[in-house]
């Protein structure tokens, strides 16, 4: 439950603004508790479900991370888009419509929900992620074996039900959808499976389709990622919507940003990251990434792991 979240200084829903591939410099809003998802995916990198649900509750209170959002506005708040995402599948949240009408009464930075896709059969999501400026859904298979083997969905979600949900959102939503295809080598990757997920996004009918594969630490090991070439021949089979996202590496400087280890710390209890990412998503040196680091280690509340041969930081799971 939402009064169990431990979170470094005084928020408690938001996180960032942190650097996005796909996004820029994005807010995070995290409106589910660690980790309630509709999905177990083998190569997520926050790590395995421990709560497989479809349930929708009010997990985390609107109210709640209204006025967090409040203060952080106040305080001078850049960010290219406010982002409701974090550690599970935001569309459990049944507050997110309610949400989004309150973001919108008190700022015009422009709104997007990072999901799965795979509760946009109903309407009642539908209708809510309606509200936003772009959504961003994912779709990794194109059949059901394919579908239970990477993404290890809750027992009542088929591909099917999946597509039909996200063709029916692109049918009542005016707003952009960039569609995600996390590519796993060995598992997603041969021709039939392209071939079946490329008809499948001709029947969604994406603004964006955005092709990404493992980079970071994932939630299972022998998760293979896609080399850059494979990547760009599959996107050039997926047509000229698809492109090949890479990892955001652009300094961004800000004011706002805060340079506490605690900051850095509430970084990686989203996701791991490199001192680069630590770097660019805070605004500070490599130099200073990497003292707030040995402090945290130092206080051992995160680990390293290697991923390629880069070197990724993630807290410790507080059990």
């Amino acid at each position: 439950m939402c009064g169990d979240r431990k979170t470094a200084g005084n928020e408690k829903y938001l996180f960032g603004p942190v650097p996005s591939r796909r996004l820029g410099r994005s807010l995070g809003v995290d409106i589910v508790p660690h980790k309630a998802c509709t999905l177990n995916c083998i190569y997520c990198q926050v790590g395995r479900t421990s709560k497989l649900t479809i349930r929708r509750k009010e997990y985390v209170p609107a109210k709640a991370v209204l006025d967090e959002l409040k203060q952080r506005l106040a305080e001078g708040l850049q960010a290219d888009y406010i982002t409701i995402s974090g550690s599970g599948e935001p569309t459990l949240n049944s507050r997110l419509g309610e949400l989004i009408d309150g973001i919108r009464q008190i700022t015009k930075i422009p709104i997007a929900i990072i999901t799965n896709g795979t509760l946009l059969y109903r309407p009642d999501v539908r209708v809510d992620c309606a509200k936003a400026d772009v959504v961003l859904p994912s779709l990794d298979a194109g059949t059901e074996e394919v579908f239970r083997k990477i993404n290890r969905p809750h027992k009542s979600i088929s591909i099917e039900k999946l597509v039909d949900g996200l063709c029916r959102f692109r049918e009542e939503f005016s707003g952009q959808i960039w569609l995600e295809v996390f590519l796993v080598e060995g598992v997603n990757t041969d021709d039939a499976q392209v071939t079946a997920i490329k008809e499948a996004i001709g029947k969604i009918c994406p603004d964006k389709v955005q092709l990404n594969t493992a980079v970071r630490p994932t939630a299972e090991r022998g998760v293979e990622r896609v080399d850059g070439k494979k990547l760009r021949e599959i996107a050039a089979q997926f047509g000229d919507k698809a492109e090949v996202i890479v990892d955001f590496s652009q300094v961004i400087s800000g004011k706002d940003v805060r340079t506490q280890a605690e900051d850095v710390l509430a970084m990686l209890k989203r996701r791991p990251c490199t001192i680069e990412d630590i770097s660019a998503g805070l605004g500070i040196s490599g130099k200073e990434a990497l003292e707030f680091i040995q402090l945290l280690e130092r206080q051992g509340v995160i680990d390293c792991e290697e991923k390629g041969g880069v070197r990724f930081f993630k807290a410790k799971e507080v059990l």
